[in-house]
């Protein structure tokens, strides 16, 4: 047996004591000292050190059981130096059996531990926050189990508990971030969702306090946490069962994805583990989540760390089921207009608030790919994430302005500032109201040319923006969220019914379905992929298709099936020759075949497309105008691949415009070219949304344009206030005008003019 094995486990006796030190008399530091004296003896170890978090990130011994007395409040590393400093910054615990030849060990003289070779060091974790790191040391190499690093782990919660409720930690320790300022406060972060509001700070706090760590009776604790579990299950199974997701949906395939969480045997046995080791239920489900959150933290693929919300989510989930009431923010009285602050969350929980109420998102986590983001943009909430301590620098109740277009928030802000964002709403409800006003009235030039406006759109969520915006269809339907909202490729009969019931929401109004765009930044839990340098121009869209033909042919089938005798409009992203196409269109054809010898009802109308985003494929164009059904350019990706010029890199993002003379020249030729083989042209990229930029596509013969939903009223008034005979002077030789950007001159003729751009 290994030293220490009859530590395996931590012992309910050790727990016992460890809580009642904590609960004795005596100042805080003689109770620590007294706790690692404690662990030393359960765990065999000569050592057993206690380091604590110091302002300016430094940690210092507080306590020790085997080093040299002086060293206590005299050491001191910062995160990151020596081993223990390891520990900080990972929050991982760490395990070796010669430490001392470890390339991080740092030797302190003052501290004798050079007799000392083995360490296991975990962190104290606290609200999310690294508080300390707790170590032992033996003399000889001992080879740590992982059961002895379970030990260590359950005894640190105790730990954490006494240095954060007493007066070991003050304040500042944890950085100035962990105590709210007064003062107005700008903060910087990653625009997932654009947009402005304003609202009173709500803070997304289900993490439970923890007021008993150790288990009077661990019979009735297990008891609790199974029931909480069944009570959990039965209540997402409840939520499936709803109306509003009962037919399937994005909805639906977040709450299975819960579903499967909660039915997960790894999961709820580390947290039955917990209790039989002697914690609370409570306790349990902290640790099982503290551990989550310390792996998922050290996770590169941004999939993995998404999932860490998901997991924290059906932490807190189950944590209420144990408290026998909502414990989050959803469940409170909430102010008319707030701005809801989280670490991360899970999308499930965001649907859990008034989302009348709710006016923005602030993230200290989260990415564009997340299952919460996804959600907040189908609802129109403007949402910015990356922001680093945001939940400590404001304070319930705060006044907040999340400014999502500009990736940033105000806290606290002045007068002066008030006044302005006020100002900006009241504008923007006006502009409402005068968008609603000619919804029902056609996108048509004061000298008669119509023009079809279009939704881009991407989950069930956004089919309602059809009729409130009055678009006359959907240009784009992203069917890469249905693939990216689930745990496991969706089957053919799941995308049936997603494709069928975005068909009969939509009417009599066409929906362009675009094949799957995965890779780049487009990530799919179940299917790796290997790491592009530059993933934009790398294995995505139609060359995974084409690579992975089961997966086009699997998607084509649903769409034939989901379409019967209705019309039906696919097209190929990221076409780059004709050949590709060729390819593409051959397995429609195949699929359609295997249809039709099914006895399927084929599409009453099929249009197959290609969208236009590389430039290769625009000197192909009399090859492959003949063969397609529609051309729909990706403006996008397309300006980036023309100036080679990443369009999410800040330092470029204002060196190259989309409304310059190459750009619009382009756009004329392909305008032209498409007017000849009479094959219809459509925008569905970003230019398309933005009235002065959609005042030059139409100038130059553009019909045909789909945006984001709130761009269609902008647009449409811009379109009804033009006459393109006057604009047609101004447009009329693009060489002679400006190459880096007409965006100015466009300007100066929308003002003369009394265009809405």
């Amino acid at each position: 047996m290994e030293p220490g094995g009859a530590a395996a486990t931590p012992s309910r006796r050790l727990l016992r004591r460890l809580r009642d030190a904590m609960a004795g008399t005596g100042s805080a530091q003689s109770k620590l000292d007294a706790i690692v004296r404690m662990i030393a003896a359960d765990m065999v170890a000569e050592v057993c050190s206690c380091y604590l978090m110091r302002p300016g990130e430094v940690l210092e011994l507080f306590a020790t059981e085997g080093l040299r007395p002086e060293a206590v409040h005299n050491t001191r590393l910062r995160v990151g130096e020596g081993l223990v400093g390891v520990v900080a910054a990972t929050a991982l615990p760490l395990s070796l059996a010669d430490a001392q030849s470890h390339p991080d060990f740092a030797y302190r003289p003052e501290t004798g531990e050079e007799i000392y070779h083995s360490l296991l060091g975990v962190p104290l974790l606290r609200g999310g926050h690294v508080v300390g790191v707790l170590v032992v040391q033996n003399r000889t190499q001992r080879h740590y189990s992982e059961d002895d690093a379970e030990t260590l782990q359950t005894v640190a919660m105790i730990v954490a508990e006494l240095a954060a409720t007493s007066e070991l930690i003050p304040p500042g320790a944890l950085g100035e971030a962990n105590w709210p300022m007064l003062r107005a406060l700008r903060l910087e972060g990653v625009r997932l969702n654009g947009g402005l509001a304003r609202g009173s700070a709500v803070l997304h706090e289900p993490r439970v306090v923890i007021k008993q760590i150790v288990a009077e009776d661990p019979a009735a604790e297990l008891r609790r946490v199974r029931a909480a579990i069944a009570a959990m299950r039965q209540a997402i199974d409840e939520m499936l069962a709803a109306d509003d997701v009962a037919g399937g949906g994005e909805h639906r395939d977040v709450l299975e994805a819960y579903r499967m969480f909660a039915a997960d045997g790894g999961w709820t046995r580390r947290i039955v583990e917990a209790v039989q080791s002697g914690l609370t239920a409570e306790a349990a489900v902290q640790k099982v989540q503290d551990d989550n959150r310390a792996r998922m933290a050290q996770a590169t693929d941004p999939y993995l760390r998404d999932r860490l919300a998901d997991l924290e989510d059906l932490g807190n989930r189950l944590q209420q089921h144990l408290a026998g009431r909502s414990l989050t923010a959803a469940g409170a009285e909430l102010p008319d207009e707030f701005v809801l602050f989280a670490r991360e969350m899970g999308p499930a929980e965001l649907l859990d608030y008034d989302r009348k109420r709710l006016k923005g998102l602030v993230l200290e986590e989260g990415a564009p790919t997340s299952h919460v983001a996804i959600i907040a943009r189908a609802l129109d909430i403007p949402v910015v994430g990356r922001v680093g301590n945001a939940l400590v620098k404001v304070e319930a109740g705060d006044t907040v302005i999340v400014d999502g277009d500009e990736a940033q928030i105000v806290l606290r802000p002045g007068e002066d500032l008030m006044q302005a964002v006020s100002a900006r709403l009241e504008a923007r409800a006006g502009e409402r109201l005068r968008y609603a006003a000619v919804r029902e009235l056609p996108a048509e030039t004061r000298d008669g040319a119509r023009v079809s406006l279009n939704i881009n759109a991407g989950l069930l969520l956004d089919l309602p923006h059809l009729d409130e915006t009055g678009a006359d269809g959907i240009g784009l339907f992203r069917t890469e969220l249905l693939f990216m909202l689930r745990e496991r490729l969706p089957n053919v009969t799941q995308q049936v019914q997603t494709y069928r019931r975005v068909l009969e929401q939509a009417g009599s109004r066409p929906v362009t379905f675009r094949t799957l765009d995965i890779g780049g930044d487009k990530l799919l839990p179940y299917m790796t992929s290997a790491h592009d340098e530059n993933p934009a121009m790398g294995w995505r869209a139609i060359r995974i298709s084409l690579d992975r033909p089961a997966l086009l042919r699997q998607q084509l089938r649903a769409m034939i099936q989901a379409a019967s005798a209705q019309h039906l409009r696919i097209m190929f992203p990221m076409v780059a020759d004709c050949a590709e196409f060729d390819q593409a269109r051959a397995i429609f054809d195949l699929e359609s075949a295997r249809a039709a010898n099914q006895g399927h009802e084929p599409p009453s109308r099929v249009e197959i497309g290609v969208m236009l985003e590389v430039p290769a494929l625009f000197f192909e164009l009399p090859q492959l105008l003949p063969k397609v059904d529609f051309v729909s350019v990706g403006t996008n990706d397309l300006v980036q691949f023309l100036y080679a010029a990443d369009r999410n890199n800040p330092r470029l993002s204002d060196r190259y415009d989309s409304l310059s003379g190459p750009v619009l020249r382009l756009m004329r030729q392909l305008v032209a070219a498409c007017d000849d083989h009479r094959v219809p042209l459509a925008i569905c990229g970003e230019m398309a949304g933005e009235p002065l930029a959609a005042l030059a596509l139409i100038g130059i013969g553009l019909r045909s344009l789909s945006m984001s939903p709130a761009k269609v009223g902008p647009v449409k008034e811009m379109v009804r206030s033009v006459d393109l005979g006057s604009l047609a002077p101004l447009l009329a030789d693009l060489d002679e005008l400006p190459s880096r950007s007409l965006r100015g001159k466009l300007r100066d003729f929308a003002r003369d003019h009394g265009v809405a751009a």
